[in-house]
């Protein structure tokens, strides 16, 4: 079964997102923070990602963000209007509450277990987030293909960052650039100053030397995947992935998911990421039962 859902930020947007749930309540549920563009349209691997866990009495939520879209009509609970929001005007400052809005939202719904990933951007974002906030509500993490955002805005030249910094600095970040940043992101400026003149995001590298402060500041541990074939990783995805865990301090406690022959968003492998992802969720699950017998068989104290 699948339910639209709205989760409210502290800036007041609604955010809408979709909620995957089984016949009967389930205590553990995984949430999925979107990528720039990452919707249902683009990365159709969400659908079997929900329904596939599902079935198997986890539920899932498609955790969408500012800028799953060019453009997302929303709402402002705060000043009571309609707003434009997307892609175009996302600030990553929004992260920490996008992702407490949907972490807020789960623990109201009374879910004992929550998962945390993300996709792409948003497995950034989960860095980002798990970093600055050892969150107790959340039971583990998993990153799907995080994004070397310098390879990513490669094709940034010099002179456009440079124009990007002016219009910022001269009170023009409100403006679209006349550009499309990156080649394929038509967006304000003060979006694209977050993107290549910030390190906010810049969290995961393919050399081993760079800044990984967020990755090592992350208490929790979980899984990392990616495909093979990702192109957003400089040409090496398996290493790519070993070098983010291996900045992590429980790196040992990580798992490591590689699939073979697919990219970014999994073509042709729908439905293998969506079974690897579940079979994941299911020893969680019993690892957690197992720990929580075990705390119950402890003598309390009278």
């Amino acid at each position: 079964m699948r339910s639209e859902i709205k989760v409210l930020t502290q800036r007041g947007i609604l955010l809408d997102g979709v909620l995957f749930h089984v016949g009967i309540p389930s205590d553990t549920v995984l949430i999925a923070i979107t990528g720039i563009h990452g919707n249902f349209f683009s990365n159709p691997f969400y659908y079997n990602i929900g329904d596939t866990l599902s079935s198997g009495g986890c539920d899932f939520i498609y955790a969408q963000t500012n800028d799953a879209f060019d453009q997302i009509p929303a709402y402002n609970y705060r000043t009571k209007e309609p707003e434009l929001i997307g892609s175009f005007n996302e600030r990553f400052q929004y992260t920490d509450e996008d992702i407490a809005a949907y972490l807020d939202y789960a623990e109201k719904r009374g879910y004992k277990h929550i998962y945390l990933a993300g996709h792409s951007l948003g497995a950034n974002k989960v860095i980002y987030y798990l970093s600055r906030h050892h969150d107790i509500r959340v039971e583990k993490f998993l990153l799907l293909s995080p994004a070397d955002l310098e390879h990513m805005m490669s094709s940034v030249t010099a002179q456009e960052k440079e124009y990007i910094r002016q219009q910022v600095e001269n009170g023009r970040g409100e403006k679209m650039l006349p550009f499309y940043f990156m080649g394929w992101v038509a967006c304000q400026a003060n979006t694209a100053y977050d993107w290549a003149l910030t390190d906010m995001l810049n969290n995961v590298h393919p050399e081993a030397d760079r800044d990984f402060t967020q990755v090592e500041n992350i208490t929790h541990t979980g899984a990392l995947l990616i495909g093979t074939l990702d192109t957003f990783t400089k040409g090496d995805p398996a290493g790519f992935l070993r070098n983010i865990n291996a900045h992590m301090p429980n790196a040992e406690q990580n798992e490591l998911i590689f699939l073979e022959g697919t990219g970014h968003t999994y073509q042709q492998k729908h439905q293998e990421v969506a079974d690897k992802i579940n079979a994941l969720i299911q020893r969680w699950r019993l690892q957690q039962r197992s720990q929580d017998q075990k705390s119950d068989q402890l003598p309390r104290c009278s």
